[in-house]
C-alpha cells in the first residue's frame, strides 16, 4: 500500500476551492452576498468575457480595517458566527468563511476597502493564495471593491470545462437578478461587457424590482400575495393562471432573504393552482418567506442553495393558503352558489287588491269621416266586361309615383283599357313595354333564343375550364402524377400512370414539414416578422438558443438577444407564422437544454412533430388545385415520405387492374 501523507496547503486549498467556486457565477454569488451582509445600499457588478477574465464588485458597505484584510483571505475566517450555537440561528447569507479563501486560490484578486470613519483605505493583492506584498494605504471610496482576474489560471483542468462566454455571462446575470429580488431595498447595477444589463432603484418596492429586471409584461401578469399564520409569513407576487410558464424557471423562493430551491414550496404553490392552469404549465412567483431561523437548516448544501424545514407541513400549508387567498381576492377563483328555488306561485289564489290593475279611461278622440273612395274593379272583371263605361275606368295606384299607365289592346274587342300594375315587377313591366303585342314574337322563337343563349354560355364556361386545366397541366407537365380533385375535403385523388393515388392531405403535409425541419432546409422559407415577438426565457433556455444559432437558422428561426433575458423572435418559418410562437420557441429551447451541448436533430423530433402537426393544412380546409398538385408532387416523388410522423400512411394506390376487376372487365 502506498505511503499515506498529508496533502500540501496549495493542493488542499485548490480541492476546497473546487467545492465552492465552480464558475464565475459562483464568485459573484459569494462576493455579492458578503456585500449584502456588510450593509451595502448600492452594489455594482461588472464582468467581461463572461467573467472568465474580469469581474468587479463594488459596494458602499461598512468596509474593513487594515488589520483584518489579510485575515479575511484565510480559510474559515468570518465575522458572522463565533460559537457552535450560532449555527442554529443564521440570519446572514454567508457564515462559513470560505469565499475569499477559495476565490484567491484560483484567481488573481485585488481588494480595495475603506471604513467611513477612516481617512484612507487599504489595498491588498493576492494571487493563487500567495499575497503580493503587505496591505498598503490608498485612497478609495467608502465600502469595498474586489477585482478578480483570470479565473482558474492555475487550474487548467477547470478551464477546459468552462462554457462559452455568453453562457457564463447569463449565469452571472441570473445570480445577480436573484439577489436583487431578495433585497429590493438595495440598488443593484449589472454591467456586462461595458453595457448596462439592468439596474434597480433600491426603493424597497418588490414590484418595482420585478419590473426593472424582467420587464413590463412579466410584472403586469403578477398579483400580490400577503399571508401570515403566526408560524409563516409570506409576501410577494404570484402570476395570474392565464400566464403560467412552460417550466419552473420563474419560481423564486426567498427564505429569510436567501434564494433557495425547495421542492416543498413548489408543490405547495402548484397545488394552489390546481385546475386553474393547463397540464404541463407551471405558475411563476416571487415569494418572500419569513420563518424562525431555528426552524430551518441552511447548512445542507455547499452553495447554501437548499434548506431543510423542521415542520414541512406548516410551510406547505402557509404557502398554499397564501396563494389561494391571493387568487380569490383578485377575482381569479370564483365560488358558485346555487340560488334557493323560489316558491311555486298558486295561480288559483285570488289576486290581492293592491295588485289589481285598472285601465284608466281613454281620452275621447274625434274620428274623422272619410269621403267615399273611388271604387276599384279587378282586372278579371275588366277583361270579362265588354261594355266598359268611361266612369269605370281604373286609375293606376302603385308605389312608383312616376309610373305611367300602360296602354294595351284587349284580345276580344281591341279597346283601350287601363290596368292596375302595382303588383307587377319592374322587369316584367319593362319587358311588357318592349313587347307591346303578343303577336310580335312566338313562344317557339322565344324558347329557341333562350336555348341558344344557354348553349353559348355553357360553351364559354367549358372553354374557360379547359383553358384553366390546360394551364395547370402545362405548369406541371414534368410530373408523373396528375391531381384530379378532392373528396370529403380531406383526400386528394390523383392519377399516376396506370394507378389511382389517394392522399391524406393533412398527414402528407405534416410529413413534408417534418422532413424540412429535420433536414434543416426550412430556413429557405423564413418569414421575417414586421413586429418581433418578445419572449422571457430562463438563463438555460436563452443559452440554448444563443449557442445553437446554426441549428435554429436551418429550422427557419432568427432571434435578437440584445435585451436578455427578454429575447426577440425576428423570423420564423413561413408555415409557422400563424402558430403560437411563444410555445414553439420555449419547447425548442427546453429540448435543446435536454440535449445539452451540440444537440442533434433527434433530440428535437418531438418538437418537430408538434410544429408540423399544428402547421399542416387540416381537413375541411379549402385548397385550390394548384396547392394540391404541389403537395402531391412532393409526396409522390419522395420515397422517404410514406408515413406521417405519427406512423399513419399518407397515401395508398389503386391499380388499374384492381379497378377493372371491380367492374368485372377482367
Amino acid at each position: 500500500m502506498p505511503h499515506i501523507s498529508v496533502l500540501s496547503k496549495e493542493i488542499s486549498e485548490l480541492i476546497a476551492a473546487g467545492e465552492v467556486i465552480e464558475r464565475p457565477a459562483s464568485v459573484i454569488k459569494e462576493v455579492v452576498e458578503n456585500a449584502v451582509d456588510a450593509g451595502a445600499k448600492h452594489i455594482t457588478v461588472e464582468i467581461k468575457h463572461g467573467g472568465t477574465t474580469y469581474m468587479r464588485i463594488t459596494d458602499d458597505g461598512c468596509g474593513m480595517q487594515a488589520a483584518d484584510v489579510p485575515t479575511a483571505f484565510l480559510r474559515h475566517a468570518t465575522s458572522k458566527i463565533s460559537a457552535k450555537d450560532d449555527l442554529e440561528k443564521i440570519y446572514t447569507l454567508g457564515f462559513r468563511g470560505e469565499a475569499l479563501a477559495s476565490i484567491s486560490a484560483v484567481a488573481k484578486v485585488s481588494l480595495l476597502t475603506k471604513r467611513r470613519e477612516d481617512s484612507l483605505g487599504t489595498r491588498y493583492d493576492i494571487n493563487g493564495s500567495i499575497p503580493d506584498g503587505d496591505p498598503e494605504a490608498t485612497g478609495c471610496p467608502d465600502g469595498t471593491t474586489i477585482i478578480i482576474r483570470d479565473l482558474f489560471y492555475n487550474v487548467p483542468v477547470r478551464q477546459r470545462f468552462m462554457k462559452k462566454d455568453v453562457s457564463e455571462a447569463n449565469a452571472v446575470s441570473q445570480i445577480v437578478q436573484k439577489i436583487a429580488l431578495s433585497h429590493p431595498d438595495i440598488a443593484f447595477q449589472m454591467i456586462r461587457d461595458n453595457r448596462l444589463e439592468f439596474c434597480t432603484d433600491g426603493s424597497g418596492d418588490l414590484y418595482a424590482t420585478i419590473y426593472a429586471i424582467y420587464g413590463k409584461e412579466f410584472a403586469h401578469d403578477m398579483i400580490p400575495v400577503e399571508f401570515d399564520d403566526g408560524y409563516l409569513n409570506v409576501t410577494g407576487y404570484t402570476c395570474k393562471p392565464l400566464y403560467a410558464k412552460s417550466s419552473r424557471s420563474f419560481q423564486f423562493f426567498f427564505i429569510n432573504g436567501r434564494y433557495v430551491r425547495s421542492r416543498v414550496c413548489s408543490v405547495a404553490v402548484e397545488g394552489a393552482y390546481e385546475n386553474l392552469i393547463m397540464t404541463g404549465k407551471f405558475p411563476s412567483c416571487v415569494l418572500m418567506i419569513s420563518v424562525n431561523a431555528s426552524d430551518i437548516d441552511v447548512n445542507v448544501h455547499p452553495t447554501k442553495a437548499e434548506v431543510r424545514f423542521t415542520n414541512e407541513k406548516n410551510v406547505a400549508d402557509g404557502l398554499y393558503f397564501g396563494i389561494k387567498n391571493a387568487l380569490i381576492q383578485s377575482g381569479l377563483i370564483y365560488e358558485f352558489r346555487i340560488q334557493p328555488q323560489k316558491p311555486v306561485t298558486d295561480w288559483t289564489a285570488p289576486v290581492p287588491e293592491t295588485l289589481v290593475f285598472s285601465q284608466p279611461p281613454l281620452p275621447e278622440v274625434p274620428i274623422p269621416v272619410s269621403s267615399p273612395v273611388e271604387e276599384y274593379v279587378s282586372f278579371e272583371a275588366i277583361m270579362s266586361d265588354n261594355n266598359i263605361n268611361d266612369k269605370n275606368k281604373i286609375s293606376i295606384t302603385s308605389p312608383v309615383e312616376k309610373l305611367e299607365p300602360i296602354k294595351t289592346t284587349a284580345p276580344n274587342d281591341h279597346k283601350e283599357v287601363f290596368v292596375d300594375v302595382s303588383d307587377i315587377e319592374i322587369e316584367e313591366m319593362e319587358n311588357e313595354i318592349i313587347n307591346t303585342s303578343y303577336d310580335e314574337i312566338s313562344i317557339e322563337e322565344y324558347q329557341e333564343s333562350v336555348h341558344n343563349e344557354n348553349a353559348n354560355k355553357n360553351t364559354s364556361e367549358i372553354t374557360d375550364n379547359i383553358s384553366a386545366s390546360s394551364e395547370i397541366k402545362e405548369e406541371h407537365h414534368d410530373t408523373s402524377i396528375r391531381v384530379i380533385g378532392e373528396v370529403f375535403k380531406n383526400y386528394i385523388i390523383a392519377e399516376a400512370e396506370n394507378n389511382i393515388v389517394i392522399f391524406d392531405k393533412h398527414a402528407a403535409h405534416e410529413r413534408v414539414i417534418f422532413e424540412k425541419l429535420r433536414a434543416g432546409t426550412a430556413g429557405h422559407s423564413r418569414q421575417m416578422l414586421m413586429t418581433p415577438v418578445k419572449l422571457l426565457l430562463s438563463t438555460d433556455e436563452t443559452d440554448a438558443l444563443q449557442n445553437n444559432g446554426k441549428l435554429l437558422s436551418g429550422m427557419g428561426f432568427s432571434f435578437d438577444f440584445e435585451n436578455s433575458p427578454n429575447i426577440l423572435v425576428t423570423g420564423v418559418p413561413v408555415f409557422a407564422q400563424d402558430l403560437n410562437i411563444d410555445e414553439i420557441v420555449t419547447e425548442i429551447a427546453r429540448n435543446i437544454v435536454i440535449g445539452k451541448t451540440n444537440p442533434q436533430p433527434s433530440y428535437l423530433d418531438d418538437t418537430f412533430h408538434s410544429i408540423a402537426c399544428k402547421a399542416a393544412i387540416k381537413a375541411n380546409d379549402k385548397n385550390d388545385l394548384i396547392e394540391l398538385q404541389k403537395l402531391a408532387n412532393e409526396v409522390y416523388n419522395n420515397e422517404n415520405i410514406r408515413h406521417c410522423p405519427h406512423g399513419r400512411p399518407v397515401m395508398f394506390v389503386i391499380t388499374k387492374h384492381e379497378l377493372e376487376k371491380q367492374f368485372r372487365r377482367i
